[in-house]
């Protein structure tokens, strides 16, 4: 697997490119974010592991820049512990979030957790609806007929709200197991999220986000993809 390693502490960029090489991946290092950036683009990493705090650009620059065209999963590693920080990179499109210190179990553990959810099988299914194609093998959205196709950029967020209802066609997904599969048991009371996603799914995917036709809200209840 070719991981890219974004930090500018030499110190950590060398430790993790000997504890990772030694697991028999390919690492790609990265010292600042433009560098980064430069590095993704031509090495199309697998995974990435991304600091926040780097001269030239900083880590959600980075992260941002990676979602515009790659669904390849970002772990960030930062010292920034706070609340706010994590949202931010995760609401920017990380998927994990390891505060240094770290122990290299950890962080080894997660970097297996977000290779197994994102590890094409071969009977994952294609569904369409209207123009949309959802392939979760390969991890992505595309909206259009060729020769006009265009991939469609979700958040991680989005995707694994998208996946659930793409698993299930004409079947309710009720908000209690969105909330707990996505969020985990301590969001399970919230349904404002569900309700902000579904949004931001429709404006993507539905040809009137107002008046869909497949992403449906089955009232008091939860959600239900319509072929």
């Amino acid at each position: 697997m070719r991981i890219l390693i974004a930090d500018d502490d030499p110190q950590i960029l060398r430790a993790l490119r000997i504890t990772l090489g030694s697991q028999g991946h390919t690492i790609i290092p990265a010292a600042d974010g433009a560098e980064a950036i430069s590095a993704a683009v031509k090495g199309h990493p697998d995974l990435y592991l991304i600091d926040l705090g780097m001269p030239r650009l900083d880590g959600l620059g980075v992260i941002e820049g990676v979602r515009g065209w790659s669904q390849a999963p970002i772990l960030v590693i930062s010292g920034r512990s706070e609340s706010a920080e994590k949202v931010k990179a995760l609401d920017a499109g990380a998927d994990d979030y390891v505060t240094k210190p770290f122990s290299i179990d950890e962080l080894l553990a997660r970097i297996r957790a977000l290779t197994r959810r994102v590890t094409p099988h071969g009977d994952e299914p294609v569904i369409s609806f209207s123009e949309v194609t959802v392939d979760l093998a390969a991890h992505s959205v595309t909206k259009g007929q060729a020769p006009t196709i265009e991939y469609v950029h979700l958040t991680p967020t989005e995707w694994k709200f998208l996946e659930l209802l793409v698993r299930n066609p004409g079947r309710l997904v009720t908000r209690e197991t969105l909330l707990k599969k996505i969020w985990d048991s301590e969001h399970v009371s919230d349904s404002g999220y569900l309700r902000l996603y579904m949004s931001q799914l429709r404006k993507k995917l539905e040809t009137d986000p107002k008046n869909p036709r497949h992403l449906m809200t089955i009232s008091g209840m939860g959600y239900q993809l319509e072929l």
